[in-house]
């Protein structure tokens, strides 16, 4: 299994036991599921819900999640348009910068600026559509990814920036 760490914060952020596909040569889309997680201890005292005049259609402790949000204990986040751009500007400043410093050909730096300016503009265009997130250390400087729908209205998806990750074998 290939797991994918944000290059700046050491984060995991994805595996490829997700279905990724790249797109526009510069973000990478998984599909993910929402799916019901225990929360906290679960503790049976015996007691027959049905006769103790308890409601039995509720589940104690359990919550409805996004799949990938919650295996790579992704953090919400908030932006306005304006924020976002400002954090943007700088994340693409970073990796630029880390991409050199892998000695990325000149050619394939502005490969990627080319690419990211414009998969930027789609973002800044559906704005109000996407959910933000962090990786778990919180750290400001690092990936933040991005989460929508698909056309179903149904099927949750995140976006991250292919440059901005190093893969690690597990």
């Amino acid at each position: 299994m290939i797991i994918y760490k944000d290059i700046i914060t050491g984060d995991e952020v994805l595996s490829d036991s997700y279905d990724i596909k790249e797109v526009d040569g510069v973000v990478y889309e998984a599909d993910g599921a929402m799916i019901t997680v225990k929360k906290g201890v679960d503790v049976d005292i015996g007691a027959n819900p049905s006769t103790e005049e308890g409601d039995e259609e509720l589940e104690d402790g359990e919550e409805r999640v996004i799949n990938i949000v919650n295996s790579f204990r992704l953090q919400q986040t908030q932006f306005d348009k304006k924020s976002y751009l400002t954090y943007l500007k700088g994340y693409m400043k970073t990796l630029k910068a880390k991409l050199q410093e892998k000695g990325k050909s000149e050619e394939e730096v502005k490969d990627f600026e080319t690419k990211a300016q414009a998969y930027a503009k789609k973002i800044i265009a559906n704005f109000k559509d996407y959910d933000f997130y962090t990786g778990e250390s919180m750290n400001p400087d690092g990936m933040v990814v991005l989460l929508n729908y698909r056309e179903d209205g149904t099927t949750p998806y995140v976006i991250v920036w292919k440059h901005g990750l190093e893969e690690m074998k597990v």
